[in-house]
């Protein structure tokens, strides 16, 4: 499962950002070219540090324009955690500029789209629009990025919304699962925290916390403008020329460098289990995870190999019998489980590698887990050419049909390079996930996944669980 992204339309806001220091004329770098399939994709890094990355379709009749953050709920401390996600909510409210009655008024005329979101590392803010209409769309991205007027009866308003939304992701038990296994595997670290924050801080958090953050982590350094669809890339290099000048490099004080650095340093993965054994739900809700890879390791496609070859299962669907993955047809002929879900999230530095099981065969919760963590002893060391095939045309598949359209292409842009520092063309990671060989997938679940420390999360009706110990004691068994 990718980290949890709250997408919020207009009408529900988004976050922005104080005025800031001017820094030197901007000078333009060397736009970098990846060619796919006669469509390039075209970086230049300007000399206060913000990148213009761009995929043009000369064909394409509307464009989607964004800003790519690096700094999300990572980015906070205990106790302004929930910072990132209040901005979202303040954005669309209202900047030194424009009322938010003008911002909304300026949408709906161009029949635009304007959207947010924010994970545990990265902010988003894109916008989709007619070509002709991406000058406006980029001026209205700066004002909303540089000067939101962060009004303080607004702050108020936005605490009950806000609250009320964390209320609602409660109530959907693999958001909470999620939650908690981020919050034991990276126990105490900035890695752990939820993307909304606890309701405490909430109701706490103050204007002054959010020009904080804004101050400390929209800097020119950290953000990538991306292009994708009917926008040429030099027009978007000299709107960002124009309307991006003064964004700083560095973040305001010696102490937000410091928090900054602080919070950059790679997380300790933890060995741990939580669980919140509630009987009245009718279902046992479960994660298991080992640590898994970054986005940049050299295993990260490996990885999700991996991850396809164990599979995804629905008893929805009733397609097991049929499906590629050992897991599925053995779950589904035993009938341990409603569903499962293997992942593989990775973040700049670390990842979770696991699965999420649901199952309501209370009395076989055991059995369940006991063969899903044999599965994964099982990739150490008998892994079949047939099934890595399979899960590497799943993967490819996957990959290829989630790049259709200007905003998928302009999100695959903007995560690759504010991750990465670089965008591999389609055709790229075609080639990397082809070469993939069943000794690959052996090496990486031998040094991933043999013998190794698990996190687990557990919601719900689990009294039928293994202790910890005894699902440790499996991962480094054969049989």
């Amino acid at each position: 499962m990718a980290s949890r992204r709250l997408a919020l339309n207009l009408s529900q806001g988004l976050r922005g950002r104080a005025g800031l220091n001017a820094v030197a004329p901007l000078r333009r770098g060397f736009a970098t070219p990846i060619v796919k399939n006669g469509i390039k994709t075209e970086t230049t890094t300007l000399s206060n540090g913000l990148t213009i990355a761009t995929e043009h379709s000369p064909w394409a009749q509307t464009s989607t324009v964004g800003v790519w953050i690096d700094a999300g709920s990572r980015a906070e401390t205990d106790k302004t955690n929930g910072t990132a996600h209040f901005l979202e909510h303040l954005a669309f409210k209202g900047t030194s500029n424009r009322s938010q009655h003008q911002l909304e008024l300026e949408i709906e005329n161009m029949g635009g789209h304007l959207n947010a979101y924010t994970s545990r590392e990265n902010t988003v803010y894109y916008a989709k629009a007619f070509n002709a209409d991406v000058p406006a769309t980029v001026n209205i991205l700066s004002d909303i990025l540089q000067n939101s007027k962060l009004d303080p009866q607004a702050i108020e308003r936005e605490r009950d919304v806000i609250l009320r939304e964390s209320e609602e992701v409660d109530k959907q038990l693999e958001e909470v699962v999620f939650d908690h296994l981020h919050a034991t595997a990276f126990q105490g670290q900035p890695l752990g925290r939820t993307i909304l924050g606890p309701a405490e801080n909430i109701q706490s958090i103050q204007r002054d916390d959010l020009v904080n953050y804004i101050k400390t982590n929209y800097t020119a350094d950290r953000m990538v403008l991306v292009g994708a669809g009917g926008v040429p890339h030099q027009q978007l290099v000299e709107l960002a020329e124009k309307h991006f000048a003064n964004l700083p490099t560095l973040p305001y004080s010696s102490d937000a460098s410091a928090v900054a650095a602080a919070q950059k340093q790679k997380p300790e993965f933890i060995g741990s289990e939580v669980r919140l054994r509630d009987d009245t739900l009718p279902t046992a809700n479960i994660a298991i995870a080992v640590e898994g890879v970054s986005w940049k390791d050299d295993d990260y496609f490996t990885a999700l190999v991996t991850q396809a070859i164990v599979g995804n299962w629905d008893k929805a669907m009733g397609n097991a019998p049929h499906m590629g993955s050992k897991l599925s047809g053995f779950v589904y002929k035993n009938d341990l489980a409603n569903s499962f879900m293997s992942f593989s999230t990775s973040y700049s530095d670390t990842g979770l590698w696991g699965i999420y099981l649901v199952s309501e065969n209370l009395t076989r919760l055991d059995d369940l887990i006991h063969f899903a963590l044999r599965e994964w002893s099982r990739l150490s060391y008998n892994v079949t050419e047939s099934e890595v095939e399979r899960a590497k045309a799943q993967l490819k598949a996957s990959i290829l049909l989630s790049l259709d359209g200007t905003t998928a292409a302009a999100e695959d842009i903007g995560r690759q390079i504010i991750t990465t520092g670089r965008r591999m063309s389609p055709e790229e990671i075609e080639r990397v996930i082809g070469a993939i060989t069943e000794k690959d997938v052996m090496s990486f679940a031998q040094r991933k996944l043999w013998d190794q420390d698990i996190a687990i999360s557990a919601v719900g009706n689990i009294s039928g669980m293994f202790d910890y110990v005894r699902m440790r004691n499996i991962m480094s068994r054969n049989a």
